[in-house]
Formats: structure tokens, C-alpha cells, sequence
């Protein structure tokens, strides 16, 4: 699952995702947990600052969540 935030692509692997919610923690605007324990994206994604949603995003501890920018993936 894949969702344009700003200038930013944000791309979930949920076959990688164990649930530890450290994304939520960071951006629960953004992401939540479901019913399967897994993470997905909220249904509204409010403007969220950048480098948080990269932050955010780099705390998973199984790099389930990928960041671009344009072509170039900037995390992990």
C-alpha cells in the first residue's frame, strides 16, 4: 500500500510488518495499527511535517515502511 504525503511517497509492506507501532508512536496522525496488527495508514492524512513522517518511518524495526523522494528512496 502506497500513499503521496507532501512531496513524499510512503510505501507499506505489510508482509514485513510486526506491529510494534513505533510509527504510531512517532505519527498516529498518519498511521494506525488493525484489527490483524498490523500497521496501515489513516483514512484522512492530515499535513504532517516532513521530517517527522522520515522519522517516523525510519523507527521500524523491520523497515516495513519506505520513504521517496521523486525516483530516489530516502529511508531505510
Amino acid at each position: 500500500m502506497e500513499r503521496d504525503i507532501g512531496d513524499l511517497t510512503i510505501e507499506i509492506d505489510r508482509t514485513l510488518c510486526i506491529g510494534s507501532g513505533s510509527c504510531v508512536g512517532l505519527a498516529s496522525e498518519t498511521f494506525e495499527i488493525d484489527e490483524q496488527n498490523l500497521v496501515r495508514f489513516q483514512d484522512e492524512t492530515p499535513d504532517i511535517d516532513p521530517e517527522r513522517l522520515k522519522e517516523a518511518c525510519a523507527v521500524c524495526p523491520v523497515d516495513a515502511l519506505r520513504v521517496y523522494d521523486g525516483d530516489e528512496q530516502i529511508v531505510p
